[in-house]
């Protein structure tokens, strides 16, 4: 990386994005290879024709976890962009705004009200339901609040609705079966990708992909809503219509990805603060580079995940880890900026 000459020209698209796609591509490709059979950490290539359990392995199984790690990251880490810049919060992330908390309430409700055999498609409507209630609740209770900030509000807001939403996961635990429902309902909210075959993978394309494709298509829409309503609104935009058509994408593709995935935290947060400090604050670059890093960011903590220990490693306990020490060290370093 070098420094911008100009930091008020952001860098051309291409020029920003070709290194990190060439990247997110070779770490899928990697990440293929990576795991504990038929050998500890690596499967040579040309046991896939020679072996055929571990063809059956990697082409079966590991292959639609390994796309699904990707797309988690890249919608955690777009909707986690389109929500700090909406609000103008650089601590907003789904999770801080009753998403995915919300989202993890309806999932859980599907699991030991509606039964484990409901149909994913159902299961992701009903956890979409949830998100998009929990940041309206989030955004209605900041208007109401009478002190501090726009910023201070919608923390303390988000903070106030997850905690409900998480009580009542709480709830449901505690209501749920211990032989069969409780077991399923507490390694899914650790996050993971263990049970993911191409079903679920394609059950996950109807809603993340739309939503992936508004929040890209609106990107250059973004650097106005993330001002005042009156100034947006004089540059030509229709703030409320707008704003809601972006996170309503962000919102939904959230949900279907926790819905499957469980809660996996801070990829919405960390991410999008790296793409800014690397290519600068121009959402018609920061978010589809903030879409590749948390791309290869949640594929490299699923390789870490299966392949460190004999047992699986939950998925949210790796990003949370990884995710916070990356945070701190971001927010210690001096501001960067790449150009092509």
């Amino acid at each position: 990386m070098r420094r911008n000459p100009d930091p008020a020209q952001p860098p051309s698209l291409f020029g920003a994005l070709w290194p990190l796609g060439a990247a997110l591509i070779l770490v899928l490709g990697v990440s293929l290879f990576v795991g504990r059979y038929p050998r500890p950490f690596f499967t040579p290539p040309g046991l896939l024709w020679s072996d055929d359990l571990a063809g059956q392995l990697v082409w079966s199984l590991r292959l639609p976890r390994v796309l699904t790690a990707a797309l988690l990251g890249m919608t955690l880490a777009g909707a986690g962009t389109v929500l700090q810049t909406v609000f103008r919060n650089p601590l907003v992330e789904p999770g801080f705004l009753g998403v995915s908390q919300g989202a993890a309430f309806g999932a859980a409700l599907s699991i030991v009200v509606l039964g484990a055999n409901l149909p994913p498609l159902a299961r992701e409507a009903i956890a979409s339901v949830f998100a998009l209630g929990g940041l309206a609740l989030s955004y209605a209770l900041a208007r109401r609040l009478r002190f501090g900030g726009w910023v201070l509000r919608l923390v303390l807001a988000g903070i106030a609705v997850s905690a409900l939403f998480s009580s009542g996961v709480g709830v449901l635990k505690y209501l749920a079966d211990p032989l069969t429902q409780l077991p399923e309902l507490t390694f899914w909210l650790l996050g993971g990708l263990s049970a993911l075959t191409w079903s679920g993978l394609f059950y996950l394309l109807p809603l993340v992909l739309p939503g992936l494709a508004l929040m890209l298509l609106m990107r250059w829409r973004l650097n106005l809503l993330s001002l005042h309503d009156e100034t947006s609104f004089s540059l030509g935009t229709s703030p409320g219509r707008e704003r809601a058509l972006v996170l309503l994408g962000a919102v939904v593709a959230t949900a279907a990805v926790t819905a499957v995935s469980g809660i996996v935290a801070w990829v919405g947060l960390v991410v999008p603060h790296l793409a800014r400090r690397a290519f600068g604050a121009d959402a018609r670059v920061a978010l589809p580079a903030a879409m590749l890093i948390g791309g290869i960011f949640t594929a490299l903590c699923d390789d870490l995940a299966r392949t460190l220990l004999a047992g699986e490693i939950p998925l949210g306990i790796l990003t949370s880890f990884l995710g916070a020490l990356g945070f701190a060290l971001l927010m210690t370093r001096t501001r960067l900026r790449v150009t092509a």
